[in-house]
């Protein structure tokens, strides 16, 4: 798998070498050909502390810390404890699990600036504050941005489990961009995390060869990420997508209620033979997985695996997924790009949006102005289910919300101004609210619209009907199509 890796422009900066790995350890041992750069440090892996790690960093530097439970603990704590003599430090890092030091003892954002790829609550916490900064993006283009339009990052420091036997640090649960950083990296930091479940698959894992240091970190194991009890209204909509799905569909589904309700309900529904091509593994998909009707004995891709690039959840999960050959933790730019996605046949995509507007757009990213979480791979999902054979997506959400005990309808004429259009309405196909689901393709605007009207809470379709006949978006005498109805 992979293909053969772009080369940066002009001269490395670096005075490491970089090779091409013809092989990779997979899960039973065996080697396998791939198109892997490997980074040649210029000596041999030294141990050091973080404190020592932290020296290494000056004022102007670009450091990354990966993703998610990947993030380092130890050297960012070390890093914190340097604020006040450092200035302009900027950081890259995504889906933040745990406050970071550099944040914590820099509460003006006087010496560090961070820039994060994807929001959590934390991020999103800091964000408000004026101290962490988002990057636009299609997640799975991430490799491509390192690789072509990034300049070689300072230091790129990442947690990875102890060196392995065949001399490799295993990333763990977390593949993503880690190894496009770490190719152009002017200096590689692991630190080590024993606590990580050991996954196997393409790509997931550095060689001794190509690092310059190693810290040895804790034994705790990865952050959980709690989901809360699932509401009637997640089941209705769930109720609706699972009466569209068959044996053997390959699924991709995204964080929330919503999407973890309807693997709820595929368990109760005995769909089976389905497969897994996902972004985020859930534990949604580990309780399919765990109730024997995942085989992927019908994908054409990765048959018998699944498929993932991160996996946050809960211990169960990460029990789950240690060391067992079913699971495949690969980049991003393999599990994410649409035109890998759709050599899979009947793609289900679910993923869940906050505000759709009579046309179709889905804004599933930001609150006005207020950046909320991000595309992530929403949209590369929505059209690699599409150009999927017999694929299907699915944007979901609940009709209304609560705003200062205001019931709101999340289905509107205009989006909120400051939005951001995650999906277009060129590219939605099922909309799904609890209360009903309506296929958008091939429906023009007039059929769009009284189609999303009827996904709307009742108390809002007279209103929503007269703006969109005063706006002319809805002829009167318009043939409409039809939003089918939850049954009883």
């Amino acid at each position: 798998m992979g293909s053969e890796p772009r080369q940066p422009g002009g001269p490395s900066p670096s005075a490491h070498k970089r090779t091409l790995c013809r092989s990779w350890t997979g899960p039973t041992g065996a080697r396998a050909k791939t198109g892997v750069a490997m980074r040649r440090a210029m000596g041999g892996a030294k141990t050091i502390t973080a404190d020592e790690a932290a020296g290494l960093v000056k004022s102007g530097m670009w450091l990354d810390y990966g993703l998610s439970v990947n993030q380092p603990d130890a050297f960012d704590a070390a890093l914190g404890r340097r604020a006040h003599g450092l200035a302009d430090v900027k950081i890259r890092n995504c889906l933040t699990v745990h406050p970071r030091a550099v944040i914590e003892n820099d509460p003006e954002g006087a010496h560090f600036r961070v820039f994060s790829w994807h929001f959590g609550g934390y991020d999103r916490r800091q964000h408000d504050a004026g101290l962490c900064h988002y990057i636009p993006l299609n997640l799975g283009e991430v490799p491509d941005y390192y690789r072509r339009f990034i300049d070689p990052v300072d230091i790129v420091v990442i947690k990875a489990r102890p060196l392995g036997d065949d001399g490799w640090f295993n990333f763990g649960p977390t593949s993503v961009w880690h190894r496009a950083v770490i190719e152009r990296a002017r200096l590689v930091i692991i630190e080590t995390a024993a606590g990580l479940p050991h996954v196997y698959g393409q790509e997931n894992g550095v060689h001794v060869s190509e690092v310059d240091y190693v810290i040895e970190g804790d034994d705790a194991p990865p952050a959980e990420l709690p989901h809360g009890p699932m509401s009637e209204v997640d089941h209705a909509v769930a109720r609706l997508i699972c009466a569209e799905m068959a044996d053997g569909d390959c699924l991709q589904i995204g964080i929330g209620g919503m999407p973890n309700a309807v693997c709820s309900l595929l368990k109760e529904a005995g769909v089976k033979d389905l497969g897994i091509h996902t972004e985020m593994l859930t534990d949604g998909l580990i309780d399919l997985y765990q109730a024997g009707l995942v085989s992927g004995a019908r994908k054409q891709l990765d048959v018998g695996k699944v498929t993932f690039t991160f996996a946050l959840g809960s211990r169960t999960m990460y029990e789950a997924i240690d060391r067992n050959p079913d699971m495949w933790c690969c980049p991003v730019d393999y599990t994410n790009m649409p035109h890998v996605i759709m050599r899979n046949d009947r793609v289900v995509s679910i993923n869940s949006t906050t505000q759709i507007d009579l046309q179709g757009q889905a804004a599933s990213e930001s609150d006005g102005h207020r950046h909320i979480s991000g595309t992530g791979g929403q949209l590369q999902f929505v059209r690699g289910a599409y150009a999927s054979s017999g694929g299907k997506s699915f944007i979901c959400l609940p009709s209304t919300y609560e705003k200062g005990g205001v019931r709101k309808s999340r289905v509107v004429l205009d989006l909120t101004p400051g939005n951001i259009v995650t999906t277009p309405r060129s590219d939605t196909m099922y909309l799904v609210t609890e209360y009903g689901i309506a296929n958008l393709k091939g429906r023009s605007v007039a059929e769009r619209a009284r189609a999303v009207i009827g996904l709307a809470h009742p108390d809002f379709r007279e209103d929503l009907e007269r703006a969109a006949h005063e706006h002319r978006l809805m002829p009167r005498a318009v043939a409409v199509s039809k939003t089918r109805q939850p049954a009883e």
